[in-house]
Protein backbone atom coordinates (compact mmCIF):
# COMPACT_ATOMS: atom_id res chain seq x y z
CA UNK A 1 0.00 0.00 0.00
CA UNK A 2 1.43 3.40 -0.93
CA UNK A 3 0.56 6.90 0.22
CA UNK A 4 1.20 10.09 -1.68
CA UNK A 5 0.94 13.60 -0.24
CA UNK A 6 -0.43 16.41 -2.31
CA UNK A 7 -0.61 19.80 -0.52
CA UNK A 8 -2.63 18.90 2.57
CA UNK A 9 -4.36 15.88 1.06
CA UNK A 10 -3.41 12.29 1.57
CA UNK A 11 -4.04 9.90 -1.30
CA UNK A 12 -3.93 6.20 -0.66
CA UNK A 13 -3.21 3.78 -3.47
CA UNK A 14 -4.45 0.33 -2.54
CA UNK A 15 -5.12 -2.98 -4.17
CA UNK A 16 -8.67 -3.30 -2.86
CA UNK A 17 -11.37 -0.61 -2.73
CA UNK A 18 -12.76 -2.27 0.43
CA UNK A 19 -9.62 -1.67 2.47
CA UNK A 20 -10.40 0.48 5.45
CA UNK A 21 -9.14 4.04 5.14
CA UNK A 22 -6.77 5.26 7.85
CA UNK A 23 -8.57 6.88 10.73
CA UNK A 24 -7.90 10.58 10.75
CA UNK A 25 -8.93 12.94 13.52
CA UNK A 26 -11.13 10.35 15.24
CA UNK A 27 -13.35 9.69 12.23
CA UNK A 28 -14.63 6.22 11.46
CA UNK A 29 -15.37 4.71 8.11
CA UNK A 30 -18.96 5.06 6.86
CA UNK A 31 -19.65 1.35 7.28
CA UNK A 32 -18.71 1.55 10.93
CA UNK A 33 -20.94 4.54 11.73
CA UNK A 34 -24.05 4.33 9.57
CA UNK A 35 -25.90 2.11 12.05
CA UNK A 36 -24.10 3.08 15.21
CA UNK A 37 -24.03 6.87 15.12
CA UNK A 38 -23.46 7.52 18.82
CA UNK A 39 -21.50 4.43 19.82
CA UNK A 40 -24.42 2.76 21.58
CA UNK A 41 -25.11 0.04 19.05
CA UNK A 42 -28.55 -1.22 18.18
CA UNK A 43 -30.91 -0.85 21.10
CA UNK A 44 -32.84 -4.02 20.46
CA UNK A 45 -35.09 -5.80 18.05
CA UNK A 46 -37.91 -3.86 16.48
CA UNK A 47 -40.36 -6.73 17.02
CA UNK A 48 -40.08 -9.40 19.67
CA UNK A 49 -39.81 -12.99 18.34
CA UNK A 50 -43.27 -14.17 19.46
CA UNK A 51 -45.01 -11.40 17.53
CA UNK A 52 -46.29 -12.30 14.04
CA UNK A 53 -44.41 -9.50 12.29
CA UNK A 54 -41.07 -10.83 13.52
CA UNK A 55 -41.27 -13.86 11.24
CA UNK A 56 -40.27 -13.71 7.59
CA UNK A 57 -42.71 -14.46 4.77
CA UNK A 58 -41.08 -17.82 4.10
CA UNK A 59 -41.32 -18.76 7.79
CA UNK A 60 -45.01 -17.83 7.80
CA UNK A 61 -45.52 -19.97 4.68
CA UNK A 62 -43.77 -22.87 6.43
CA UNK A 63 -46.16 -22.38 9.35
CA UNK A 64 -49.16 -22.66 7.01
CA UNK A 65 -47.87 -25.97 5.66
CA UNK A 66 -47.27 -27.17 9.22
CA UNK A 67 -50.76 -26.17 10.29
CA UNK A 68 -52.31 -28.10 7.40
CA UNK A 69 -50.17 -31.15 8.15
CA UNK A 70 -51.10 -31.00 11.85
CA UNK A 71 -54.78 -30.70 11.00
CA UNK A 72 -54.64 -33.77 8.77
CA UNK A 73 -52.60 -35.67 11.34
CA UNK A 74 -55.33 -34.98 13.91
CA UNK A 75 -57.88 -36.46 11.48
CA UNK A 76 -55.88 -39.44 10.18
CA UNK A 77 -53.48 -40.20 13.04
CA UNK A 78 -51.26 -43.23 12.46
CA UNK A 79 -51.78 -43.20 8.68
CA UNK A 80 -49.63 -40.03 8.53
CA UNK A 81 -46.71 -41.37 10.61
CA UNK A 82 -44.39 -42.22 7.69
CA UNK A 83 -45.07 -38.99 5.83
CA UNK A 84 -42.92 -35.88 5.93
CA UNK A 85 -43.50 -32.41 4.54
CA UNK A 86 -41.06 -30.05 2.82
CA UNK A 87 -41.24 -26.58 1.33
CA UNK A 88 -39.26 -25.49 -1.72
CA UNK A 89 -39.27 -22.20 -3.60
CA UNK A 90 -39.92 -23.58 -7.10
CA UNK A 91 -40.17 -27.01 -8.76
CA UNK A 92 -36.88 -28.31 -10.10
CA UNK A 93 -38.18 -28.76 -13.65
CA UNK A 94 -39.90 -25.38 -13.90
CA UNK A 95 -38.09 -24.35 -17.11
CA UNK A 96 -39.23 -27.49 -18.90
CA UNK A 97 -42.83 -26.97 -17.77
CA UNK A 98 -42.79 -23.37 -18.94
CA UNK A 99 -41.43 -24.40 -22.36
CA UNK A 100 -44.25 -26.91 -22.70
CA UNK A 101 -46.80 -24.28 -21.66
CA UNK A 102 -47.93 -26.19 -18.59
CA UNK A 103 -48.82 -24.64 -15.27
CA UNK A 104 -46.30 -25.25 -12.49
CA UNK A 105 -47.39 -27.72 -9.81
CA UNK A 106 -48.34 -26.39 -6.39
CA UNK A 107 -47.08 -29.49 -4.60
CA UNK A 108 -45.54 -32.87 -5.37
CA UNK A 109 -45.55 -36.31 -3.77
CA UNK A 110 -42.52 -38.59 -3.65
CA UNK A 111 -43.21 -42.16 -2.42
CA UNK A 112 -41.11 -43.79 0.28
CA UNK A 113 -37.79 -45.27 -0.85
CA UNK A 114 -35.65 -47.63 1.25
CA UNK A 115 -35.33 -45.86 4.60
CA UNK A 116 -36.63 -42.50 3.40
CA UNK A 117 -40.25 -41.73 4.28
CA UNK A 118 -42.76 -40.52 1.72
CA UNK A 119 -42.43 -36.78 1.17
CA UNK A 120 -44.91 -34.10 0.17
CA UNK A 121 -43.17 -31.00 -1.17
CA UNK A 122 -45.12 -27.74 -1.33
CA UNK A 123 -43.80 -25.12 -3.77
CA UNK A 124 -43.92 -21.61 -2.35
CA UNK A 125 -43.61 -19.35 -5.42
CA UNK A 126 -46.32 -20.94 -7.62
CA UNK A 127 -48.77 -20.73 -4.73
CA UNK A 128 -47.88 -17.13 -3.90
CA UNK A 129 -48.32 -16.08 -7.51
CA UNK A 130 -51.81 -17.55 -7.62
CA UNK A 131 -53.11 -15.93 -4.43
CA UNK A 132 -53.84 -12.35 -3.50
CA UNK A 133 -54.97 -12.38 0.12
CA UNK A 134 -53.78 -14.13 3.26
CA UNK A 135 -57.03 -16.12 3.41
CA UNK A 136 -56.62 -17.34 -0.18
CA UNK A 137 -53.03 -18.32 0.61
CA UNK A 138 -54.12 -20.33 3.64
CA UNK A 139 -56.82 -22.13 1.63
CA UNK A 140 -54.63 -22.89 -1.39
CA UNK A 141 -51.82 -24.24 0.79
CA UNK A 142 -54.26 -26.46 2.66
CA UNK A 143 -55.90 -27.68 -0.55
CA UNK A 144 -52.49 -28.49 -2.08
CA UNK A 145 -51.51 -30.47 1.01
CA UNK A 146 -54.89 -32.28 1.07
CA UNK A 147 -54.57 -33.25 -2.61
CA UNK A 148 -51.13 -34.79 -2.03
CA UNK A 149 -52.20 -36.59 1.15
CA UNK A 150 -55.21 -37.95 -0.77
CA UNK A 151 -52.81 -39.38 -3.34
CA UNK A 152 -50.73 -40.90 -0.53
CA UNK A 153 -53.78 -42.47 1.16
CA UNK A 154 -55.42 -43.47 -2.15
CA UNK A 155 -58.59 -41.54 -1.34
CA UNK A 156 -60.44 -38.59 -2.81
CA UNK A 157 -59.50 -35.15 -1.38
CA UNK A 158 -63.05 -34.70 -0.05
CA UNK A 159 -62.69 -37.95 1.92
CA UNK A 160 -59.37 -36.81 3.40
CA UNK A 161 -60.71 -33.45 4.60
CA UNK A 162 -64.36 -32.38 4.25
CA UNK A 163 -63.35 -28.71 4.05
CA UNK A 164 -61.36 -29.33 0.83
CA UNK A 165 -62.23 -27.00 -2.05
CA UNK A 166 -64.26 -24.46 -0.10
CA UNK A 167 -62.74 -21.67 -2.13
CA UNK A 168 -63.13 -21.36 -5.83
CA UNK A 169 -60.13 -22.79 -7.65
CA UNK A 170 -58.02 -20.46 -9.83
Amino acid sequence: MQFARVEGWQIRLSTSPLDEAPKAAGRRAFRARHRDRHGRGLRGQLLLPPLPGARSRSERFDDLVGESADRLEDIWGAAMDRLQFAVEEIPGDLETLMLLGEAPPLAAFRPAQDREPATITVYRRPILQNTETEEELREVVHDAVVEQVAGYLNLSPEAVDPSYGRMRRF
